[in-house]
């Protein structure tokens, strides 16, 4: 007995929950390309050359900060999780101010780069496209990040039976900072 196209469609549902999230992670896959096509540029431009005024300590800052966004981001998400709204929005709210201390980090260096190693040179075309598809990635999450805070900040958008909206930015958040961490090694430990 054959079935018809419509039967056999009907027999392939997927949640909407899976396929955003099979979404999310297709994202992923084509944006760890883009950056790792960037590290690479790093080694093919410079080698493993670092020019001395990189300032490791910043660099160090700015990743600790990242880190600690993502532990406020990991917390936001589980209160939302187990229902607690006001933990939900307390660390939510910490998550955007830590990354909006990071762009402004990111900003102070660039500031102090254009004067050591402008973007026409080599390692300079490389620091800041890396770093300015970077801080593009953590402005878009924080952005996301106040969406997810003005969505949610009523109790009843979001609760433990459902919160893709929220759990979908700390995904994405995670995963700008999980970049970084990949990113800091390649422009401020090498050489």
């Amino acid at each position: 007995m054959t079935t018809t196209l419509p039967e056999q469609v009907g027999q392939l549902r997927y949640s909407r929950l899976a396929i955003n999230q099979l979404g999310i992670w297709l994202f992923f896959a084509s944006e760890t390309f883009l950056f790792g096509a960037l590290i690479s540029t790093r080694f093919y431009l410079r080698g493993f050359e670092t020019p001395e005024h990189v300032e490791p300590l910043l660099g160090l800052a700015l990743t600790i900060v990242l880190l600690c966004s993502s532990f406020s981001a990991y917390r936001s998400e589980l209160a939302i999780a187990e229902g607690d709204h006001r933990g939900f929005i307390r660390y939510l709210l910490a998550t955007i101010l830590l990354g909006s201390a990071f762009l402004v980090g990111v900003g102070y260096e660039w500031y102090d780069a254009f004067e050591h190693f402008p973007p026409s040179t080599p390692f300079g075309t490389v620091f800041f496209t890396l770093t300015g598809i970077h801080a593009t990635h953590v402005a878009s999450g924080v952005v996301m990040l106040w969406m997810a805070f003005f969505l949610g900040r009523k109790q009843g958008r979001w609760g433990a039976d459902g919160y893709w909206g929220v759990e979908g930015v700390i995904k994405y958040w995670h995963f700008v900072d999980v970049a970084w961490v990949f990113i800091y090694p390649t422009l401020y430990l090498l050489g």
